[in-house]
C-alpha cells in the first residue's frame, strides 16, 4: 500500500514540474528595427506624353493604346469626351473612365495600365563626379541617391553642388515650390548645397524632373620653386599661402622665405601682377597671411639665386609636367 501511494505521489510531482516548465515565458526574438520611412513610396502620377493602355471589356475593340495629350487629357477614346489624366494615378483614371462610359454601358469594366512614362525629363548630373549621368525621375528621390548613381565625388570636388530647376513641378503638393527656369532669365531657381552638409545629413533635398545638377570643380593654384613637392593644389575653400606651402610639403632649407613671389592674373587683362610676400614674417606672426586666388602661381626662390623659377613652372604646366591637383582635405 505504501509503495502504491509513493508511486502515485511521484507521478503527481512530475506532473507539477512539467506544468510549471510549460508556463515559463519563452525567449522572444529581438524586434526588428523599423525601416527607414523618410521617403514614402508614391504612386506614379500621369502627365502629358505618357502612354496608357485602356481596356473596356464591353467594347467591340476592348483594348486601345492612347497617349496623354499636351493639355493632360486622354482625348482619343471613342464615344466619350476627353478625360483628365494629368496628376491622376492609374486607379483614379480608371475610375474616371468608368464613370464616363456609364453613360453608354450599364456596368462598364475598365482597366488602365501605364505603358510609357514620358512626361518627366531626366535629371542630369555632371562636374566633379565619377560619371556624368542622366537619371529618370519616375519617383521622388533625394540628392544623395543621385550622387550614388553617378559613382560619387572625385577629388576635384570644390565643396558645393548647384541644383538648377528647369521645370515647374507638374503635380505640386500643398505649399510646394512650383516655379522652374523662367523664360526671361530672371529669378533663376538655383539651389546651392554644401557637400559637407550633405555628408553630415543636415541637408538632402529632393530632386525634380529636369533638374541640372553640377558638382563644382575646384580651381587650381600652382606652387613651384624651392618646395618639397611642386605641383598644383585644388582650392575647395579659402586657401592661405601658409596652408598651400604646407600642402606641398613645405619649403626646402635653401628657400628664400623673405621674398616669396605670387604671380596673379589681372582681371580683364593678359598681364599679371607680382606680389612679393615676406613669408618668414608670416611664420613669426609678424605679418598677416595672404589669401590666395584661383590660378595664382607661387614661386619660392632659393637664397642667392634669382633664376626664373616661375617660367619653368609655367612651362611645366603647359607641357603637363606638374603632378595632378592635390585636394584640400
Amino acid at each position: 500500500m505504501n509503495i502504491r501511494r509513493l508511486f502515485c505521489l511521484s507521478i503527481a510531482v512530475a506532473f507539477c514540474l512539467l506544468s510549471a516548465q510549460a508556463q515559463q515565458p519563452r525567449p522572444t526574438a529581438p524586434k526588428a528595427e523599423p525601416a527607414n520611412t523618410d521617403v514614402q513610396p508614391q504612386p506614379y502620377l500621369l502627365g502629358p506624353g505618357d502612354v496608357v493602355e485602356v481596356t473596356v471589356d464591353q467594347m467591340t475593340s476592348p483594348t486601345r493604346r492612347v497617349q496623354v495629350d499636351a493639355d493632360g487629357y486622354v482625348s482619343s477614346l471613342p464615344f466619350i469626351e476627353p478625360v483628365k489624366a494629368k496628376c491622376r494615378t492609374e486607379r483614379q483614371l480608371q475610375q474616371d473612365l468608368a464613370t464616363a462610359y456609364k453613360q453608354l454601358i450599364k456596368e462598364p469594366y475598365v482597366s488602365v495600365m501605364v505603358l510609357e512614362r514620358n512626361s518627366r525629363p531626366p535629371a542630369s548630373i555632371s562636374g566633379a563626379v565619377r560619371q556624368s549621368a542622366k537619371v529618370p525621375v519616375l519617383r521622388r528621390f533625394k540628392l544623395n541617391e543621385l550622387i550614388a548613381a553617378s559613382g560619387g565625388f572625385t577629388e576635384r570636388a570644390a565643396g558645393t553642388i548647384q541644383i538648377l530647376h528647369t521645370e515647374p513641378v507638374m503635380c505640386p503638393d500643398v505649399g510646394q515650390e512650383v516655379e522652374g527656369l523662367p523664360i526671361n532669365g530672371t529669378a533663376i531657381p538655383l539651389e546651392i548645397v554644401k557637400i559637407a552638409d550633405l555628408l553630415k545629413g543636415t541637408t538632402n533635398p529632393f530632386i525634380r524632373p529636369g533638374d541640372l545638377i553640377l558638382v563644382t570643380e575646384a580651381e587650381p593654384v600652382y606652387v613651384t620653386g624651392s618646395v618639397v613637392s611642386p605641383g598644383s593644389i585644388a582650392i575647395r575653400e579659402d586657401l592661405t599661402l601658409s596652408r598651400a606651402l604646407g600642402m606641398v610639403g613645405g619649403a626646402r632649407k635653401e628657400a628664400k622665405l623673405s621674398e616669396v613671389k605670387i604671380y596673379r592674373q589681372i582681371p580683364g587683362s593678359i598681364n599679371q601682377e607680382i606680389l612679393k610676400v615676406d613669408f618668414a614674417a608670416i611664420k613669426k606672426n609678424q605679418k598677416p597671411d595672404v589669401l590666395l586666388k584661383p590660378y595664382d602661381v607661387i614661386d619660392v626662390s632659393e637664397e642667392g639665386f634669382t633664376g626664373p623659377g616661375v617660367v619653368k613652372a609655367l612651362a611645366g604646366i603647359l607641357l603637363g609636367g606638374l603632378r595632378p591637383a592635390v585636394p584640400i582635405p
